[in-house]
């Protein structure tokens, strides 16, 4: 039977390297006795030298558990460990089993350690020594962990706190930082701590500053700063006044809120004087075109060369709506006279109507895009966009006053009838709208340009004259 003493709790270091030379010789868990200097000793140990047989060499991350869980105040802990180790050896998968009893041991041991340092590192508070006039600030502290994390805990603090002299105190050690050198010593007690100092009051402060009695859950107050941290916090004895105090405090906050405007009344204006209808009558399209130049109803103006307003006559037969003007739209200050345009002409052709008897418009009458670097990329208006700017198609429509009307695109489906809806879902079953006009729903002409496969695009096109050649076909019938 091996005996191995242990002069230091929680040092992983003497630990390790009784563990190592141990392991080497392959002493069994079993044949080992770990205990801490000043135990009674075995009187069947074992001191004969311990011979290496194998090299041992294991998962840095387990060596980084170790290291931790050492720590723990389990006085089983060297035992236990020692026991994961040889069986990890043996078998590499072994940590990848969280059934395993020794394995949830090590991992529960692990997150009981990793707690405590947060709270330690949370609830240390500094008093200061010495006066004023010192050349460097010195402080000291208090605290009481669960298990013997000191080592573990105090390079946190070096790194905060690296220009100041500090000691932080606990039962079982203390970590002491001077002239940018840590380091370690026995264990202390309360009274080596003076009781309060002006930092306290500055805590206290701060403390009662940030408590808001609106919001007080003492569930999870207790579980974030668990009581038995409480007689070393400063701030934790103004915790009973602050929460007594809490149902008042809400009361005085009621009774003297502001009352602040709901902040969607200003968008709510806005959007009122957007869609309000346009003051004066207008009694020709050569008019509604002038007038839409001052248009200023929504966002999309800012940026735009001019408004494209219709092209055609009153009285025409059948209207083409499209979606919004393009690039070559908002610089001729004509609908239809771009890529679009010329794909369009072409299928009207084929669909036996002629661009001359028709009425052509765009259910927004600015181009909206975005710049990308010398180019400027068509974005689609949002629904507020197309709603606001149906006033002007609806003028159109009472001014021109045709028979059939062809929507093209999403945009302009959602323009003559307020609501959206896929072309897909109302393609091929023409219906009435409110003024009495019969709608023939269809894609716009640049959906067929963006189409990359061949076959696809000579079926979306052959669909599209279709679209167009039905809504000549209504119109012969209307006659």
């Amino acid at each position: 039977m091996r005996e191995i003493v242990l002069n230091t709790p929680g040092d992983f270091a003497e630990w390790r390297d009784a563990a190592r030379a141990l392991l080497a010789a392959e002493v069994p868990p079993e044949q080992v006795v770990w205990r801490q200097a000043g135990e009674s000793a075995s009187l069947f140990s074992d001191d004969a030298p311990l011979v290496p047989r194998r090299t041992v060499a294991l998962p840095r991350a387990l060596v980084t558990t170790l290291d931790r869980v050492i720590c723990h105040r389990d006085a089983n802990v060297p035992t236990r460990l020692y026991t994961i180790v040889w069986r990890a050896l043996g078998d590499r998968r072994l940590l990848e089993r969280r059934t395993d009893n020794d394995v949830d041991w090590l991992a529960k041991s692990d997150k009981a350690i990793r707690r405590d340092l947060h709270k330690m590192h949370a609830f240390v508070r500094f008093r200061r020594l010495g006066g004023e006039d010192a050349e460097r600030e010195s402080f000291v502290a208090w605290f009481e962990p669960e298990h013997r994390i000191v080592r573990l805990a105090a390079p946190f603090f070096r790194k905060r706190f690296y220009g100041m002299d500090w000691a932080i105190l606990t039962p079982d050690a203390r970590a002491i930082w001077q002239d940018e050198t840590l380091s370690f010593g026995p264990g202390g007690t309360r009274d080596e701590v003076p009781d309060s100092d002006v930092v306290e009051e500055q805590w206290r402060m701060y403390y009662g500053s940030i408590f808001n009695p609106a919001r007080v859950k003492i569930a999870a107050m207790r579980a974030e700063m668990p009581k038995k941290y409480w007689h070393n916090l400063p701030e934790a004895q103004d915790i009973g006044p602050l929460l007594a105090g809490a149902g008042a405090r809400v009361e005085r906050m009621r009774e003297t809120a502001v009352q602040l405007a709901n902040p969607r009344s200003d968008k709510w204006r806005v959007r009122g004087e957007m869609e309000a209808p346009i003051a004066g009558e207008t009694a020709t399209l050569e008019e509604l075109a002038r007038r839409l130049q001052t248009c200023t109803r929504c966002p999309i103006h800012c940026n735009a060369t001019q408004a494209v307003p219709g092209e055609g006559k009153t009285g025409a037969r059948i209207m083409l709506v499209g979606e919004q003007p393009g690039d070559r739209e908002d610089l001729e200050g004509r609908p239809f006279v771009g890529p679009a345009g010329q794909l369009l002409d072409e299928a009207l052709a084929e669909a036996g109507l002629d661009r001359t008897q028709l009425y052509i418009t765009n259910a927004v009458k600015h181009f909206k895009f975005e710049p990308r670097g010398k180019r400027r990329l068509h974005q689609n208006p949002s629904t507020g966009e197309i709603d606001i700017c149906r006033w002007w198609l609806d003028q159109e429509r009472a001014l021109v006053r045709p028979d059939i009307i062809v929507s093209l695109g999403g945009s302009a489906l959602r323009g003559l009838t307020g609501k959206s809806a896929s072309i897909a879902s109302v393609r091929g079953e023409p219906m009435t709208l409110e003024g009495g006009e019969r709608l023939v729903a269809t894609v716009h002409p640049s959906f067929l340009l963006r189409l990359p496969d061949r076959q696809r695009a000579a079926a979306e096109r052959a669909a599209f004259i279709a679209d167009l050649a039905a809504a000549r076909q209504l119109a012969l019938d209307a006659t």
